[in-house]
């Protein structure tokens, strides 16, 4: 086994939970959560700051400079000049392209795909789920009404589509942004790891 396996996900579809199957069924390591705590020792940034910008997007003009600085190498000007969401967002960069190095994993969210572009021994999922199901999974969750839940979800992957769309050059949630998007409600999570698990043998063969 040496496959790196990215799972992008909507709020509620337990992509998650999913991912943490996946890695336990290959005995290798889940980052989710994870990675922050990861950053934030490796960056120096304080592990709460890195939470507040945690798959959050930005408005700012700057975007083009960060990603000149990051395809030339940034220099220390820029950086400083850079907003701090720019900032955590690159220590997040460093931190998955140093995991995937170590070798195989899951990480859940967070660009991975996108980071981890230039390499061959990756993955790219992303579960998405029917809204009744993904509402009644999130209203179990926090204890939430229907129509709280239903909010949350708007509004979470609201944040994780802008997240995605302003620091990758894909589409979040979009087919051709993954290797393979699945219905974690047609087949129940377990249904959803053996197709995944499935999924990654075979490309382990093919290589």
């Amino acid at each position: 086994m040496n496959t790196v396996i990215t799972i992008g996900r909507q709020f509620g579809s337990a992509g998650r939970e999913i991912g943490e199957m996946v890695a336990e069924y290959f005995g290798i390591k889940c980052y989710d959560k994870e990675l922050l705590t990861r950053a934030a020792q490796e960056s120096g940034f304080c592990e709460e700051m890195i939470q507040n910008h945690d798959e959050r997007p930005t408005n700012s003009f700057l975007y083009n400079l960060v990603m000149d600085t990051y395809s030339f190498g940034y220099n220390a000007s820029s950086f400083v000049d850079m907003p701090i969401s720019h900032k955590v967002f690159l220590a997040q960069f460093d931190t998955i392209k140093k995991i995937a190095e170590e070798g195989p994993c899951v990480i859940v969210g967070r660009c991975a795909d996108y980071a981890l572009a230039e390499r061959k021994n990756v993955v790219n999922l992303f579960i998405y789920a029917d809204e009744q199901a993904k509402i009644k999974r999130i209203m179990e969750r926090y204890s939430l009404s229907e129509s709280k839940a239903k909010d949350m979800i708007i509004k979470k992957d609201k944040q994780r589509q802008s997240y995605y769309n302003y620091y990758s050059s894909k589409k979040w949630g979009r087919a051709d942004s993954y290797d393979l998007c699945i219905n974690s409600t047609v087949l129940g999570e377990e249904g959803t790891v053996k197709l995944i698990t499935q999924y990654i043998e075979d490309f382990e063969k093919k290589k």
